[in-house]
């Protein structure tokens, strides 16, 4: 690098000094001016050949680079008026070989009008930089807590108090129960509950990350560690949530190769990013949630024994809505407040009758089910009330069958009111070849769509018609 320099004539170097943005003055371990360049001389009104050899105060108005040179600490980012502008600087102590032979100061902003140009420039981008990190931060944040669960069914008390007990320690949770019961939400509650809670609340879901990408995302990777990888690398998920819990969604569709990977990052309390070569300490308490029946898997050869034990260490079932189908009329409410600020729609109510209704169903997609019901109906509703007939239809057929049950039968003459349209009955055998496919297929939706031979985008917007998770 000395060779270099060498190899620039003195002319060249001066030059570059003087075209840089900023003013520079160097000082001996005297406070005496070694050097300054040739802008900093013409807003002081002198020239370099008066200045050099002066001491520094003499030539500087309101300078402190003498206190610099006499206590070796470095100022930066200090207020110094010069000529009755305000002005930016920065002193640093110069060392040559361990030994204090002066000082450097440079003045980044000259004058109010540069350090306003700067600002308008920088600006826009520290605005960008907070927006994201303030939303980065809000969503490695868990949004409920125990009193958001609502229920006062005896099995989701239960398993509510359980989890309230268990939030305290730092024992792995394993919540079971079926989509849309609500394991998310719990996980939430949890982790607020816990002397993590000020620490990240980061959610993996296992099953919609394809298997090529799951590894990268739990545990990141280094920079060229693959073709497309970002400069600098990236932390996978154990790291973003490190002090803090990590959540993992549907953890019986994770692929047997990435157990084994999460089973040793569990034991070792380390990760090694991809194309790393150091591990990475990581502390974290994990939650997992899935639909399936782990125990079965295990049998089966499906999911890794070890990895069950090491997740099942506290073990609670939510139950499935239409076990708790006198929690329907309270969790509607809460469903129906929170829609009504999404559509700025306040004071939705549902009919005594609709209540008694939603009860009969089944809900086999739980509350999920429901709030995609509760959302269609005040899409449809022109007033306060939802009645009967802003209900889906596969649901009025359920009120048809249970009034035909209980109704004596009729002649082939008579006019059967509980004659169902032929569209809402194909509707409704439709939605039912849909159930029974998806169970036989347990929850696969692209094996399920091969079973009924249509196309796994058509299944999709099925289920989303009829409100099938």
């Amino acid at each position: 690098m000395t060779a270099k320099l060498n190899a620039l004539p003195y002319e060249w170097l001066e030059e570059i000094i003087n075209l840089a943005a900023e003013w520079i003055v160097v000082v001996d371990v005297n406070g005496i001016i070694c050097y300054i360049n040739q802008a900093y001389c013409e807003f002081l009104g002198t020239t370099i050949e008066e200045a050099v050899g002066k001491p520094v105060g003499n030539v500087i108005e309101n300078s402190r680079m003498h206190v610099v040179v006499r206590t070796g600490q470095a100022e930066v980012a200090s207020i110094q008026s010069i000529k009755g502008s305000e002005m930016v600087a920065n002193r640093y102590p110069l060392y040559v070989q361990g030994e204090l032979v002066g000082a450097v100061g440079t003045v980044m902003f000259r004058n109010a009008q540069d350090w306003l140009e700067y600002s308008q420039k920088v600006q826009p981008l520290v605005e960008e930089l907070k927006y994201y990190k303030t939303r980065f931060e809000r969503e490695l944040r868990g949004k409920y807590r125990f009193s958001d669960l609502i229920g006062q069914s005896p099995r989701f008390l239960e398993a509510k108090h359980l989890a309230e007990r268990v939030s305290g320690s730092q024992s792995a949770v394993l919540l079971l129960g079926e989509s849309g019961t609500g394991k998310e939400l719990f996980a939430h509650a949890i982790h607020n509950n816990s002397v993590r809670s000020p620490f990240p609340f980061v959610r993996v879901n296992c099953a919609s990350i394809p298997e090529h990408l799951l590894e990268s995302e739990l545990f990141g990777y280094e920079e060229g560690a693959f073709t497309g990888a970002k400069r600098g690398g990236k932390k996978g998920k154990f790291e973003l949530a490190h002090r803090g819990t990590l959540f993992l969604d549907e953890v019986g569709d994770m692929p047997l190769p990435m157990q084994s990977k999460l089973l040793r990052a569990l034991q070792e309390k380390e990760i090694e990013r991809i194309g790393g070569h150091a591990p990475v300490l990581v502390d974290v308490r994990i939650i997992a949630a899935t639909h399936r029946n782990l125990e079965q898997m295990v049998e089966e050869g499906r999911f890794r024994q070890d990895l069950y034990y090491r997740l099942n260490v506290m073990k609670i079932e939510i139950p499935p809505l239409r076990e708790r189908k006198a929690d329907i009329g309270p969790i509607s409410r809460v469903l129906l407040e929170k829609l009504g600020r999404k559509f700025n729609r306040h004071g939705i109510m549902l009919a005594g009758d609709v209540v008694q209704q939603l009860q009969q169903h089944n809900w086999p997609g739980n509350i999920r089910e429901l709030e995609n019901v509760l959302e269609r109906a005040v899409n449809v509703l022109e007033g306060p009330v939802i009645g009967l007939h802003h209900l889906p239809l596969y649901l009025q057929d359920d009120m048809a069958v249970a009034h035909r049950e209980h109704r004596p039968p009729v002649s082939c003459t008579q006019k059967n009111p509980a004659l169902l349209p032929l569209k809402d009955a194909v509707a409704a055998a439709e939605r039912e070849a849909i159930m029974l496919a998806l169970q036989f297929a347990q929850g696969n939706k692209v094996q399920a769509a091969r079973l009924l031979g249509i196309g796994k985008t058509s299944l999709y917007d099925k289920c989303k018609l009829y409100g099938i998770d």
